[in-house]
């Protein structure tokens, strides 16, 4: 059942599953937190509450926002966390990665363990030799294309790509859900807006986190020509012993929709008492 929480620019959608500890979901752009679907049930299983959440401007949260900031994106989600009774471990995918580092920075008694799933969180640039990984150039020329000119077909071919091998078995599902989303009022105008900030805020602010980090990315994630590269540049920047850097082989950009089963496990191990931190 979707909940509604008030916060000083719109509303945020939300719905909760389960009992027991809390963790807290955030999706990437042109999304929805129906996105954690197969992860859910899972998390529940395990003894936890669950809540996903739906980003400003996405799902059933409000269509119009002043800023599409991680700074902003990271607000959103402590006010859920606080609503909710936190501490919370936050879970970020994309675009929310880098807001759950900022989040965690900001509110270090709110936010107890963060996960970021093929975040956003650093100060990107493109390297010549970047162009040369075909995957990385389809879904750079996609992504891009999607962004200026707010198609959703242009998304679709993206996710094409984001999502290499099989596709989940609820694919077709998903694939319409997101386009008939991306044409309600407003919500392309939401994904253009995180697409055009840059991470650099949430860069800014890895080394001043304290909780332990799990970056998960896809051996085959077209947003980087390295994904391991790019995880380990951002366990680098916390402080030390805090991050760890989990690879999932052939998953894209979007690992637990793909291989839900492996992330979770990842994500169970991460976060039992006697887990090793790095």
């Amino acid at each position: 059942m979707t909940e509604y929480l008030a916060v000083d620019d719109g509303t945020i959608a939300y719905e909760v599953a389960g009992s027991g500890p809390l963790i807290v979901l955030a999706h990437g752009m042109g999304d929805s937190r129906a996105a954690y679907r197969a992860v859910v049930p899972r998390l529940v299983a395990a003894g936890h509450r669950v809540a996903s959440v739906d980003l400003r401007g996405c799902g059933e949260s409000g269509a119009d926002w002043p800023d599409w900031s991680r700074t902003a994106i990271a607000g959103d989600l402590l006010a859920v966390i606080r609503h909710l009774g936190g501490p919370a471990v936050l879970v970020g995918h994309s675009v929310s990665g880098g807001a759950a580092t900022i989040a965690a920075a900001q509110e270090p008694a709110l936010v107890s363990a963060v996960v970021e799933l093929a975040p956003f969180t650093r100060k990107q640039s493109v390297r010549l030799g970047d162009l040369r990984v075909k995957r990385f150039r389809q879904g750079m020329v996609r992504l891009l294309g999607a962004g200026a000119l707010g198609s959703p077909p242009l998304w679709r071919s993206y996710l094409d790509v984001a999502y290499p091998g099989v596709k989940p078995a609820h694919w077709a599902e998903r694939i319409g859900r997101i386009e008939a989303l991306l044409r309600e009022p407003g919500r392309m105008k939401a994904m253009q807006g995180m697409g055009r900030s840059a991470p650099t805020d949430a860069g800014a602010q890895l080394a001043g986190v304290r909780c332990p980090v799990l970056v998960v990315m896809g051996t085959q994630d077209p947003d980087w020509a390295d994904p391991h590269a790019e995880g380990a540049a951002i366990v680098e920047a916390l402080p030390a012993g805090l991050g760890r850097l989990e690879m999932i082989e052939g998953a894209g950009h979007y690992p637990h929709d793909q291989f839900p089963d492996q992330v979770v496990s990842l994500m169970l191990s991460f976060l039992r008492p006697d887990a090793a931190r790095a």
